[in-house]
């Protein structure tokens, strides 16, 4: 494991924050990567979570951008309670998803941290163009990165928000219907994030439109 410092730490939404840690010597990643990060106390260094960074390999630091969990009072509630200076480990980085072609982004909540650095390196190279963000939350306030987003010239963003009915967003849950009137032309590949009984719903909903196994991405 390698010990690092946490740098910086913004609030993002109501409970996400954004983590800027230094980058350890020899932690060489690639956009899409992940990491096992454990806190740096007694009892909780073995207690390691999967995290995504959501900058590029080319920064001069790590971003991890995590969501809290009160209701759980594990490591995600403990790092919300971490401060700047304090220490974390970091584990080698491992792949969860690379960018192949355009296509079909599918987020849900958090989910949307492993797409994060995909987005910001296709918009560096100016190579956006042709992807679609369907992007889920239970309320506008939940949606992480809005902004930021919304401007990224060449990605179309479509927000579902479960809880809220709002002016720009679809209101509901992304079913069959839904996925026809986005995703006209459905032989497109698809990568899809979020928590197990989203992704579960929407692989049926996926093979119930016909839409190839082989050209649908989950993180590994």
């Amino acid at each position: 494991m390698h010990k690092t410092t946490i740098l910086k730490i913004d609030q993002v939404t109501h409970d996400v924050k954004r983590f800027r840690i230094a980058e350890p010597e020899a932690f060489n990643y690639t956009v899409g990567d992940a990491t096992e990060i454990a806190l740096d106390r007694d009892g909780w260094r073995e207690e390691t979570r999967p995290f995504t960074m959501t900058s590029l390999p080319e920064e001069k630091s790590l971003e991890f951008t995590i969501k809290g969990y009160p209701e759980h009072d594990g490591v995600t509630e403990k790092l919300h309670q971490l401060n700047e200076g304090d220490s974390l480990l970091l584990a080698e980085p491992f792949k969860t998803f690379r960018y192949e072609e355009p296509g079909v982004f599918i987020a849900g909540g958090a989910g949307i941290t492993p797409f994060m650095a995909i987005f910001r390196h296709l918009d560096k190279e100016g190579k956006l163009a042709g992807n679609l963000l369907i992007f889920a939350n239970k309320t506008s306030e939940d949606i992480i990165y809005r902004d930021e987003l919304d401007a990224m010239d060449g990605l179309k963003v479509e927000h579902v928000l479960s809880r809220e009915d709002t002016a720009g967003t679809h209101h509901g849950e992304i079913d069959a219907d839904l996925l026809k009137d986005l995703v006209p032309d459905l032989d497109k590949r698809f990568y899809l994030c979020g928590p197990p009984p989203m992704m579960e719903a929407l692989e049926e909903v996926l093979k119930s439109l016909d839409v190839e196994p082989d050209s649908v991405d989950f993180s590994d």
